[in-house]
């Protein structure tokens, strides 16, 4: 076979019968199929972003980065840069990407999870922004993708009150008077939810234990090996038993801010289950502690007691340095790790370093990322291209009927057209 073409033989038993599946590179996606837990880590170089595509069809958005086109950074070497191209703004490549690969003809999002008020997660405000016609707030990020995909349940660290650690409404009109870009991003994003509630939109909080929270919305008892486990919200943290939760912070005291969790610590997080497959994901956690950070800021090492052994993880905080511990490396062993990535900074070199050492788990692994930037990999040098299977891309995770069997491919980013570029597997989930 000539070593360009990759061919992915899908087989597996559907009623009875054997269904083959073939996936080319240069060829376009064969489409979601009933059974299908399709994960798709959609990379527009701004931030994260990642669509779920559920066994019966129920769909999940996970994050849509839009990051300020003003802040310093943006445009250096040190950050990715917009993919495909500029033609669109970032929350519209999003919706694009979606409305591809959404199995509905007139797509709905069933739910969009923000796992915390960052711009690379949920988007930012700036002036040039183009304004919604109707609600009185700006597109960037989760509410641009909104506009053009509605949304019917949208779940968030905070809603209603968005009171812990503080009510950041009011903390939001204490800083008023610096007029701050963030400050003007939040009130953006809370305008976004009035109007999206008043207008049919369902809004929560993530509830942290439950299991039934985030559930299949049309075919649920045909599929009672699916379910989504809600690790962690703020600082609840799933105690590993019914749907308890404890709380990891101590109190804060409003008039000392240092004594608050900062927002990267209270990221939501997710552990999906499909028959045999497991899938965490956690925002920006954080699980290392620099000098002055208090103990309760590794917020990993307790997920990962509750977690255990996964078959897929994405890097906590991109795989900044302050996180991906090695408590959670040996705990989790996933057998793929997914960085989405845009920064010189994702991974840390010592984050790579644990992500591949036998000494912390035993037996193969393989590194995918959305971004690998070239001042990374002038930094930390071959280390990067012996340990990574894949530096660029969208990177999907596609689990077979009933969880046992799972495919990893990359498609390209950088036309509009995202055909498939390499695929690799079949991996078995942990207990096939």
């Amino acid at each position: 076979m000539n070593t360009r073409f990759w061919i992915l033989c899908c087989l597996l038993i559907s009623g009875g019968g054997l269904l083959a599946q073939i996936a080319e590179p240069g060829a376009a996606l064969p489409g979601w199929k009933e059974g299908y837990l399709d994960l798709h880590h959609i990379n527009t170089g701004r931030g994260s972003a990642a669509f779920y595509i559920f066994p019966d069809g129920t769909s999940l958005l996970v994050d849509a980065g839009e990051m300020d086109i003003h802040d310093g950074r943006t445009f250096t070497p040190r950050n990715s840069q917009l993919v495909p191209n500029d033609n669109k703004k970032p929350y519209e490549w999003i919706a694009a990407y979606i409305k591809r690969f959404h199995p509905a003809a007139k797509p709905v999002l069933d739910y969009a999870l923000i796992t915390h008020f960052h711009d690379d997660h949920f988007g930012a405000w700036y002036p040039e922004m183009p304004m919604t016609k109707n609600g009185g707030y700006g597109l960037t990020g989760i509410t641009g993708v909104a506009e053009l995909i509605p949304v019917r349940i949208l779940l968030d660290r905070g809603y209603p009150s968005y009171s812990y650690p503080v009510d950041k409404k009011r903390w939001l009109e204490q800083v008023g008077k610096n007029d701050t870009p963030y400050r003007k991003t939040m009130e953006n994003y809370f305008r976004f939810v009035e109007y999206g509630v008043k207008n049919g939109m369902q809004a929560a909080t993530l509830k942290a234990g439950s299991s039934s929270q985030i559930k299949l919305q049309y075919k649920a008892a045909s599929y009672p090996q699916f379910s989504i486990r809600n690790l962690k919200s703020n600082g609840l943290i799933w105690t590993g038993r019914d749907s308890s939760a404890v709380d990891h912070f101590p109190p804060a005291n409003p008039d000392l801010p240092f004594s608050w969790p900062d927002e990267n610590s209270m990221s939501l997080a997710l552990l999906l289950h499909y028959g045999s497959f497991r899938y965490y994901t956690g925002g920006d956690n954080p699980g290392i502690l620099f000098y002055g950070n208090p103990v309760w800021r590794d917020v990993e090492t307790p997920m990962a007691k509750v977690t255990g052994r996964v078959d897929v993880a994405t890097l906590d905080h991109h795989g900044n340095r302050d996180a991906v511990n090695e408590f959670q490396v040996k705990t989790l062993q996933p057998r793929v790790w997914i960085g989405q990535s845009w920064s010189a900074d994702h991974p840390g070199h010592e984050v790579l370093v644990r992500m591949v050492s036998p000494y912390l788990y035993p037996g193969p692994r393989d590194l995918f990322a959305t971004n690998m930037l070239e001042a990374n990999r002038h930094v930390i040098g071959p280390m990067i291209d012996r340990s990574y299977k894949s530096q660029q891309g969208h990177i999907l995770v596609r689990v077979l009927p009933g969880g046992n069997h799972y495919y990893v491919i990359i498609l390209d980013d950088q036309t509009e057209t995202t055909r498939i570029k390499t695929v690799f597997g079949p991996y078995e989930s942990l207990s096939k």
